[in-house]
């Protein structure tokens, strides 16, 4: 693809380092200003953590944007790639160094958290539905070893955090419009008054959908409040609600693809659709214990309902073991977080110890029912039709954690950490007919996984590390629900993916603008992959050893006047190391040679973005993505090919008096290209394809007033 080929090149020119995609005002003398991350040793600056991490502001997520989907800002984080599916029924497709590729729905092999709270359930099954663009301060994104402090499934970790409130109280309204009946409006207030802050949101996002059958309307709702205590204490309460309601248009075959990307024939025909709600509240409280220690509390609840229906013929559920073509799922889940952090001298020099234990449970009840009523020749299609499943499904861990930083010399310090994670399932089975048997069971994993690094800086403004560390990713419930073969009961067989990763990395402070780089492999033993998916019910087996490596560079600059550069490149190796068959019993034809690709990842991307960015006045950029082709299942023998889009930005800001007033005006996809913007991994009819939309146009305009 030429256009590909020419931003590679691109690419590789410009990019000499992973950068951060920080955003903050300069100084006086051209500098960024120190910004920090969150960590579980607590706040640290981005220079001086020993690994790859980012933070975005909720600006960057906001300004001359939608401001609705996580994959419109987060483009100029090397080694993530977050692809929005079109399709608000499934969720983003999110993947960190080629974890979480797989998941064909929700996000799986990254946690995620929203204000401390996790977004990433106990199995690891997480979803992004309910992080709330309009009251974000930032988004930290942590890549390589030390993400295996946060436990199961933390390929990556993703952090939200809403903005706290401040003086002066402040009320905005703001609404946006753009292509196919986009449209999403929101209210925020905040404020402070005296120990007590506040943040409160409000928004409603709908659209009619670029491809048919793709409508969707979200609600969400998202609250802070902040009480300073005394002696230096905190607490802090977040709570937050989202109710979507999405047509499901599905995937697409490359026929499809090629001829009618817009169309979702067999969406139509059953009336493929999701509705969830989601409510959840949580508290930390905080508190130092004299000037070297501090404790940190964190206790959270919620629960998710979602129905589901899905496009499986009623012939495929005459198998009396068939779960059925529509799913009721209601979840209650809640958990806790104890830490404790104390600062100490080592041989003289400084010492850092925070201890910790983690508690996280799920309760779901699970029921199918048919998606039709009448004969499964004559049927009613896309209705709720009679129970074909009943179960109720426990999870839960206990994770105790350490971690340890010593600067045992001036310009060296190093970092020690140890979680010890421990994941329980266990599937009650309610339905039990002649013909479907007890499929009841309970299965247990856990592992040790401790991680290290070395941070030598020879000058103010040059650190270098290397970092090392285990994680380990558990199969989701859905994962574990069926075996291959028939038989009733869990899928013991499924073994949890252990993952070794090393990293070396540099973080520079050049000409006024922030320069990294990281180069990392992670080797996989038992990576988790399809094994079957026919008529509607997947089967999950372990695939051996896969191998993950690459190069995460960027730069990120901006100067006194306000010109903004930011440049991200990444370029990852991800294959299989044994041969395997999917599915089983092996054929030449279903056999996966050693060496093929993973599928869902591409091997090379490109975010690059200028701009003119003053606090007032007139403002205009552009931003170009490039993404390799990405193979669409693990046979390597559908692929979506590589692309590269632009867009372009102009919008204006103005103060008066008490008012901030602002407007934008944006074009996606300028030079209107056709793509696949994601793929279902996998897939088992061959409908792997989910198209981008075409040229797409956005405008925008909001007010603050203040008190």
């Amino acid at each position: 693809m030429t256009t590909w080929r020419m931003a590679k090149t691109v690419g590789v020119v410009v990019a000499a380092a992973q950068a951060g995609a920080v955003t903050a005002q300069v100084t006086a003398a051209g500098q960024l200003p120190e910004v920090t991350v969150s960590t579980p040793g607590g706040p640290q600056p981005v220079f001086a953590v020993p690994g790859s991490v980012d933070r975005v502001e909720g600006a960057d997520l906001r300004d001359n944007r939608l401001g609705v989907q996580l994959s419109e800002g987060l483009g100029a984080v090397p080694g993530l790639q977050i692809r929005d599916r079109q399709n608000f029924a499934q969720d983003l497709q999110l993947s960190i160094r080629g974890f979480g590729a797989r998941s064909t729905f929700g996000v799986r092999g990254v946690r995620l958290y929203v204000d401390g709270i996790p977004a990433t359930l106990p199995d690891g099954q997480g979803q992004t539905s309910n992080i709330d663009i309009a009251s974000l301060e930032r988004i930290d994104v942590l890549r390589g070893p030390f993400s295996a402090l946060y436990g199961n499934s933390s390929g990556g970790v993703v952090q939200a955090f809403t903005a706290p409130g401040e003086a002066p109280t402040r009320l905005s309204y703001s609404l946006a419009g753009g292509s196919d009946g986009t449209w999403r409006t929101g209210i925020v207030g905040s404020g402070r008054q005296g120990a007590v802050d506040w943040r409160l949101s409000a928004s409603r996002f709908s659209t009619d959908g670029w491809r048919a059958h793709s409508a969707a309307q979200r609600d969400l709702a998202n609250g802070r409040v902040g009480i300073d205590l005394d002696q230096g204490g905190t607490l802090t309460l977040v709570f937050n609600r989202v109710t979507v309601d999405a047509q499901d248009p599905l995937g697409l075959t490359a026929q499809q693809f090629a001829t009618s990307p817009r169309s979702a024939d067999v969406a139509t025909q059953y009336n493929t659709r999701k509705t969830v709600t989601q409510s959840q509240a949580g508290v930390v409280f905080e508190q130092p214990l004299g000037a070297q220690q501090s404790v940190r509390v964190m206790l959270y609840g919620g629960e998710r309902g979602t129905t589901q229906y899905q496009a499986i013929p009623p012939s495929a559920q005459q198998n009396p073991r068939h779960a059925g073509g529509v799913i009721d799922l209601d979840r209650h889940y809640a958990g806790a977080d104890l830490r404790w952090m104390g600062k100490f001298d080592l041989a003289g020099r400084p010492f850092e110890l925070v201890a910790g234990l983690g508690y996280d449970s799920l309760r779901e009840w699970r029921r199918g029912y048919e998606n039709y009523l009448g004969s499964p020749a004559q049927p009613l299609l896309g209705v709720q039709g009679r129970l074909r499943r009943n179960e109720r499904n426990e999870v839960f861990n206990v994770d105790p954690y350490a971690q340890a930083t010593w600067r045992f010399a001036p310009d060296w310090s190093a970092e020690f950490g140890v979680r010890r994670s421990r994941v329980h399932f266990d599937s009650q089975d309610r339905y039990i007919t002649a013909a479907n048997g007890d499929d009841s069971g309970t299965a247990t994993y856990s592992r040790t996984l401790p991680v290290a690094s070395l941070r030598w800086t020879p000058m103010r403004d040059l650190a270098l590390y290397v970092s090392a560390g285990r994680g380990f990713e558990t199969p989701t419930l859905n994962e574990l629900s069926y075996r291959s073969d028939g038989v009733g009961g869990l899928n013991f067989g499924l073994r949890p993916s252990v993952s070794d990763n090393v990293e070396l990395g540099a973080k520079a402070r050049l000409a006024g603008g922030l320069l990294t780089a990281a180069l990392f492999q992670t080797r996989t033993k038992d990576e988790i992959v399809t094994d079957t998916n026919v008529g509607g019910r997947s089967t999950f087996r372990n695939a051996g050893r896969t191998q993950r490596q690459g190069v995460e560079l960027g730069w990120q600059h901006e100067t006194e006047n306000h010109w903004r550069t930011q440049l991200a490149y990444t370029w990852l190796d991800a294959r299989y190391q044994d041969a395997f068959c999917t599915p089983t019993p092996c054929t030449a034809a279903n056999l996966v040679p050693a060496g093929r690709r993973l599928p869902g990842v591409a091997s090379q991307s490109l975010y690059a973005a200028y701009g003119w960015m003053p606090p007032e006045g007139w403002r205009a950029g552009a931003e170009l993505r490039a993404v390799a082709k990405v193979w669409a299942n693990d046979l390597n023998t559908a692929r979506a090919p590589g692309y590269a889009v632009a867009a372009v930005h102009g919008g204006y800001v103005l103060k008066l008096g008490r008012w901030d007033l602002n407007a934008f005006a944006r074009i996606d996809n300028l030079f209107d290209r056709r793509y696949a913007g994601s793929v279902i991994v996998n897939e088992g009819n061959a409908r792997y394809f989910e198209p981008a939309p075409g040229r797409t146009w956005t405008v925008g305009l909001g007010g603050t007033y203040s008190f």
